[in-house]
């Protein structure tokens, strides 16, 4: 689904990624790790088109999605949540997820308002349709995120820190969506620092430092990793 080779990122004289490659096949959930400033944002900037890239390749199921916009890339087939959620806080819950329905996916009329039905009732939104996005709480605000980027219909759906910020109880309640959008199929990449929240739904853990991949296998093998414990300055992964 997602092939990923060589993929240099440069602001300057700083290089954030250097020389990355990860292939995620359909189905697979892949979480990635690593500490602040490894470059893991900037990866799923590069993903989804929001971010520039100096070397390397990123395709979509097989097609060379490099250097098209992100409206290009959404419309073909990748939808993101942001680490901070960006809802428009004078329209309603339905509102938000219709506009991603008909500028993302590209529906107009009764497919869009169903296909965001839809995206509200598969992240657990739907009592919360009529109102305002402004006035959702934060657990509401990240699935609203999420229901907006189900929304477009991704074949590969990117999720920056979605636990952020949730108290341990709240992200449980998205994790168990996740994994419920994992079961019906969709190829995931999710930037977390809540590990405990990653390992409940990814087949894979990446862990990025210093730009560069520097373990790649099961939560298992990669939590294990003692160069994994190095890059977090001993500490353990919570």
């Amino acid at each position: 689904m997602l092939e990923v080779e060589h993929l240099a990122v440069s602001f300057g004289t700083l290089r954030v990624l250097d020389d990355v490659s990860l292939a995620i096949p359909p189905g697979q959930a892949v979480g990635i790790v690593g500490p602040n400033g490894a470059g893991k944002s900037t990866l799923i900037n590069a993903v989804s088109g929001t971010g520039q890239v100096s070397r390397g390749t990123v395709r979509l199921a097989g097609r060379d999605v490099t250097h098209t916009s992100a409206a290009r890339r959404c419309r073909w087939g990748i939808g993101r949540s942001h680490q901070i959620p960006r809802p428009f806080g004078d329209l309603s819950v339905f509102e938000n997820v219709l506009v991603a329905a008909e500028r993302g996916a590209g529906l107009r009329g009764r497919d869009a308002a169903a296909q965001a039905l839809r995206s509200l009732e598969a992240t657990g939104l739907l009592s919360a349709a009529n109102t305002m996005a402004g006035a959702v709480p934060l657990l509401g605000r990240k699935r609203l995120e999420l229901a907006r980027a189900l929304a477009t219909s991704p074949q590969l759906l990117l999720l920056d820190e979605i636990a952020g910020g949730l108290t341990e109880g709240e992200a449980d309640e998205l994790v168990s969506t996740v994994l419920s959008l994992k079961q019906a199929g969709v190829t995931i990449m999710w930037i977390e620092h809540v590990v405990k929240a990653l390992v409940q739904v990814v087949d894979r853990l990446v862990c990025l430092a210093f730009g560069r991949i520097v373990a790649d296998g099961s939560p298992e093998e990669v939590l294990a990793s003692r160069e994994v414990a190095e890059v977090y300055l001993g500490g353990a992964l919570a």
